[in-house]
């Protein structure tokens, strides 16, 4: 490799410039797939590559089993068999711990606890075509061989990488803990409630489909997920013969149903995981228009999450129907949702709704919202 005749101030303004692009990316990347591609589009822009590819091996096995590419044109995914058979022996030796560095071709391994797997970089060399002294018109941009300075670049990244992806295998591991804890205590709800005060997988599903039409980010989804799986715990403590009466409740009955939502934060609060979606929890029956309970709180001063599942619940209730109330069809549940957009439900949920209710996705999850028969209950 040779040196690059970069200044030391325009070096330390690119390295600055790469390590800030990675964080950004490692802070906005939630899945092993999405990261790679896009940390090869990102090579391929600070090192000037041809084609970038990042390659991860089976922990056990040591064979690589994920390959992710970019040529400047498009990405490639391939983690099938039949698409990595033929991955080249210099891969396969800096996945093992050896360094591959050409003029046109630099590889690294990826290393944590043990190696994870290879990170590499190609450049096709051209050279400049001179007539008399001077550049030929039809010259494009081109670039020489890699130097010491693209190696200490494609070393930042890679250090990065690695941060990254023990970052996400905790992470993923944390979800899977949490997943599992969040089914048990859903096991427990429905147990001990008889199936009275618990909603189906599919609003769980539908509150998602709506946080993420919202443009809301991964971690504020997972939550609002969380909110949605438990915060009816509460009303395990009603009585049946409230949550299963045909007419209007009394006053009386009403004092003991307002509480349900506080009594469901009480109930899962211990759960440290759980902390943000203790708001969209106990707020979850809040009006628009400041109506609602448990606070009277309106507007943008009711949580996001909350807002969204204030909708889902009228979605569910009146497609399933309640006890004291026969159910409705689609399209009259989203006239519903219109009349009362601005009052009871955030206008902005509803109309995200209203152009997810268009789409294919959606409209088979609200086919499986049958009416329920409350006489069983």
């Amino acid at each position: 490799m040779k040196q690059n005749p970069i200044p030391f101030s325009k070096r330390y303004h690119l390295v600055l410039s790469a390590v800030h692009m990675v964080y950004r990316l490692v802070n906005s990347t939630f899945t092993v797939k999405e990261l790679t591609l896009r940390t090869t589009r990102l090579l391929c822009q600070f090192i000037h590559a041809s084609s970038a590819s990042v390659y991860l091996i089976h922990p056990a096995k040591k064979n690589v089993v994920v390959c992710a590419s970019f040529d400047n044109q498009i990405n490639i995914w391939r983690d099938k068999p039949t698409e990595l058979k033929n991955i080249p022996e210099d891969v396969l030796s800096v996945t093992r711990g050896a360094s591959v560095l050409k003029d046109d071709c630099m590889g690294l391994p990826l290393v944590a606890d043990d190696y994870l797997g290879a990170i590499f970089v190609r450049r096709q060399i051209t050279h400049t075509h001179q007539e008399e002294g001077k550049e030929s018109p039809e010259k494009k941009q081109e670039e020489g061989p890699f130097g010491d300075f693209d190696y200490e670049m494609l070393s930042v990244f890679a250090e990065q990488v690695v941060t990254a992806m023990k970052n996400l295998q905790l992470h993923q591991a944390q979800e899977k803990v949490m997943s599992g804890a969040m089914t048990s205590m859903d096991s427990l709800l429905k147990k001990q409630s008889c199936g009275r005060a618990t909603h189906t997988t599919v609003y769980l599903k539908i509150a998602r489909l709506l946080a993420i039409a919202l443009d809301m980010n991964h971690d504020l989804v997972k939550h609002i997920e969380y909110a949605a799986m438990l915060h009816d715990a509460g009303m395990i403590n009603i009585p049946t013969e409230i949550l299963t009466k045909q007419g209007p409740l009394s006053s009386a009955e009403l004092k003991l149903v307002y509480p349900h939502t506080a009594q469901s934060v009480a109930l899962v609060s211990s759960s440290e995981f759980l902390e943000k979606a203790l708001p969209v929890i106990l707020h979850h029956h809040e009006r628009y228009d400041g109506t609602g309970y448990p606070s009277g709180l309106k507007k943008e001063q009711i949580p996001i999450g909350a807002r969204v599942l204030a909708c889902v619940d009228a979605v569910e209730a009146m497609l399933q129907g309640r006890p004291y109330r026969p159910s409705i069809s689609n399209d009259q549940m989203l006239a519903e949702l219109t009349r009362c957009r601005g009052t009871q439900f955030d206008p902005k949920v509803v109309d995200a709704f209203i152009r997810l209710a268009s789409q294919k996705k959606l409209r088979k999850l609200l086919s499986l919202l049958k009416p329920r028969n409350y006489n069983k209950i």
